[in-house]
């Protein structure tokens, strides 16, 4: 009787094996473990979100803050993208200001990328649109897709510079080809008000992969314009991604929010 509850017990404790690590990632982790910044912030990454490991938010920031340690761009990035939004330590939006800081120091584009967002919106620094107009310049500059975006926006809107839109443009163009979704977007939009319909739905077709909720509702409202190419198949995409991201309370905040 009392083995039986012990076996029983044993059963109810016994926890699945977790599944063996792929070759590729076993050797980020030995890397890592020698030393090599790159590879901590690599196995840093896989511990906040890997099929093959469980979430470790804690452990994810302890490897960052070693290779940060070394002075490795990268990893400062990280550290930021902890505190900005509370992954394995508080949440600190002027701390995650000084760790993007210090990685735009080192050269990392990412680091100077989000802190130029940070500017941009006025999160844990004051609002300054010149300095984030700057950062995005910097690193759009140095071949970074996303920076090249904003890069974009503000010289289309004429914020912190005189508007020009051929080079908006040009940014535009630069962004979409460099991979970035809402570049591709939104060159896409431009490519449609300049009557060139066909190479505005090739962008679209790019942009839709690893579009967000906005860039797809953004993307329903121009291809419900009376000028707008017909795609059946782009559309069904569209409304697949929705559903798949769609909650109540977000789409309906966002069909209110979104421009």
């Amino acid at each position: 009787m009392v083995f039986t509850r012990f076996l029983q017990r044993f059963r109810q404790s016994r926890k699945p094996s977790p599944p063996p690590l792929p070759d590729d990632l076993q050797e980020i982790y030995q890397k890592a473990s020698q030393g090599h910044v790159l590879e901590q912030v690599l196995w840093g990454k896989a511990l906040l979100n890997s099929q093959y490991l469980p979430s470790d938010h804690m452990r994810a920031y302890e490897w960052f803050t070693i290779a940060a340690k070394a002075h490795y761009g990268p990893a400062h990035n990280m550290l930021g993208r902890c505190a900005q939004f509370g992954w394995g330590c508080p949440r600190n939006l002027p701390t995650a200001a000084q760790h993007y800081n210090r990685a735009a120091q080192l050269g990392d584009l990412w680091g100077t990328y989000n802190l130029g967002i940070l500017y941009m919106r006025g999160l844990g620094v004051e609002k300054n649109m010149k300095q984030a107009f700057i950062l995005f310049r910097r690193a759009a500059l140095k071949g970074h897709p996303k920076s090249m975006n904003l890069l974009a926006r503000f010289i289309e809107e004429g914020w912190e510079t005189p508007p020009n839109p051929q080079a908006a443009f040009d940014w535009y163009r630069r962004s979409a080809e460099g991979g970035d979704y809402r570049g591709q977007h939104n060159y896409a939009a431009l490519l449609l008000s300049m009557n060139r319909p066909e190479e505005a739905l090739e962008f679209w077709r790019k942009s839709v992969q690893n579009a967000t909720p906005d860039i797809l509702l953004a993307m329903e409202r121009e291809l419900s314009r009376p000028n707008a190419p017909h795609d059946d198949e782009l559309r069904q995409d569209i409304a697949q991604k929705l559903a798949e991201f769609r909650t109540e309370h977000e789409i309906d905040h966002l069909s209110a929010t979104s421009s």
